[in-house]
């Protein structure tokens, strides 16, 4: 096992706006409350270190690869 640490983050997007709000990405979320329609408040709610074998499914379950980290599917360092 990696003896790599990982952190995942929790960040919560609270979004006032005259309209039901619609985005595509965190650009566009970001655009609109900097220079849009948009009033909006960031603030983490979750923080939490991983060991590798954590952050590799964590890897999985958002849809990326456990590669993203240099990671084997086991949360071993790739080769």
């Amino acid at each position: 096992m990696t003896k790599r640490k990982f952190h995942q983050t929790v960040v919560q997007i609270t979004i006032l706006s005259e309209y039901p709000a619609e985005w595509d990405s965190l650009g566009d979320i970001a655009h609109e409350m900097l220079a849009g329609d948009w009033s909006g408040n960031v603030r983490e709610t979750r923080h939490k270190i991983l060991n590798g074998k954590q952050t590799a499914k964590a890897l999985i379950n958002q849809g990326s690869d456990p590669g993203f980290f240099q990671l084997m599917a086991n949360g071993e360092d790739a080769e």
